[in-house]
């Protein structure tokens, strides 16, 4: 049996990452910031959190991070921890810089003193690309245009730097965005299928013409975990290799709910209606100071080297989050109800709902 240890495991790509290895046969071991309480209400709608151990970790305190890798012994870290929110990254840079950069740098180093064999997954970001041209591939140049961006950038370089300097097998993930009903509700996707079932008009949105490359997280855990289990260690863009913005995916959700939006006005007077009521509208303040126009991916290196191809499209994925938002929000269900799918693996477990 190997042992996993995965950091951020109370997020959505931690969770669905435990429940693929636990379906492997993997001890998964969940490193998390110690508090009073936890939020493992993600580990719970998958039906896993007694399945999962917890490990007090912060990743800013090496002496810490020492002591866990000595207790667990682990044959593979997920490093998915992270401030992963880039507005307040603009607004937190420091720490942001301290947390995505200097913290993967103490468990690289730590990973080198206590046991040099274990494989290590560093979780990157399409963010890094930032102004680059699209399509973006691992040869594209990087050129981030936020703290959050840039922190990560430096890990990835650091992660590199191990690979070469000290012959870790250490391999970072560059995925492109991916949602689930397990995100966050502070990130757009979330903020729009919520909004659509709760009702709560207008939904306040950002650029609309900012446009991402969207694919579903259950997808991509798996992506993560062919990448340990690579012949060699490296970097791998995950995406679908489609774009589209912000204001198609408000649109592909909103028809879950009957509701096909025509959209009037221009930049910050831009509303999106259906019979007449604004159901969204563009708020400046939600702007971000440097944006990211266009995020494209092409994974093409991952699909050739580890057989990896994304199974859920943009179209299946708006409708996955409106729907099961909608029924969370059914009376007598509550909206804290989170999805109850598990990724596909050897057990045979649902990728979706």
């Amino acid at each position: 049996m190997k042992t996993a240890l995965i950091t951020g495991i109370t997020g959505q790509d931690g969770a669905y990452l435990a429940a693929l290895l636990l379906d492997k046969g993997y001890k998964v071991v969940g490193a998390h910031r110690r508090s009073s309480t936890p939020n493992l209400s993600r580990l719970q709608s998958l039906g896993i959190v007694d399945e999962v151990e917890l490990e007090p970790f912060e990743l800013l305190e090496q002496s810490n991070i020492r002591r866990c890798l000595e207790k667990v012994k682990p044959d593979e870290i997920y490093n998915l921890a992270a401030q992963s929110f880039v507005g307040v990254s603009f607004e937190q840079p420091i720490y942001t810089g301290e947390v995505d950069g200097i913290g993967v740098a103490k468990l690289l180093e730590s990973i080198r003193d206590v046991n040099p064999k274990i494989r290590f997954y560093q979780a990157s970001s399409s963010e890094m690309f930032g102004k680059a041209n699209p399509p973006q591939s691992e040869a594209t140049p990087f050129h981030p245009r936020s703290p959050y961006g840039a922190a990560k950038l430096y890990a990835h370089w650091m992660t590199v730097n191990y690979r070469e300097a000290h012959g870790l097998f250490a391999s970072s993930g560059i995925l492109f965005n991916h949602e689930s009903p397990l995100r966050g509700p502070e990130f757009v996707t979330r903020k729009i299928t919520l909004g659509l079932a709760k009702g709560d008009f207008p939904i306040w949105l950002g650029n609309l013409d900012a446009a991402r490359d969207w694919g579903f997280a259950g997808d991509y855990v798996k992506g993560m975990w062919s990448m340990l289990q690579h012949y060699e260690a490296g970097d791998y863009v995950l995406a679908t290799g489609q774009a589209s913005t912000v204001r198609t995916f408000a649109t592909l959700a909103a028809q879950h709910h009957g509701m096909n939006i025509k959209w009037e006005g221009h930049a910050d007077k831009e509303r999106g209606k259906h019979d007449g009521k604004d159901i969204f509208a563009v708020s400046t303040a939600l702007y971000r100071p440097a944006e990211v126009n266009y995020l494209l991916g092409d994974a093409s290196k991952a699909k050739t080297e580890l057989g990896w191809e994304p199974k859920v499209l943009l179209p299946e994925l708006a409708s996955m989050m409106a729907k099961h938002d909608d029924k969370a929000s059914t009376p007598g269900s509550g909206l804290v109800r989170l999805c109850s799918c598990r990724p596909k693996g050897s057990g045979g477990h649902a990728a979706h709902p």
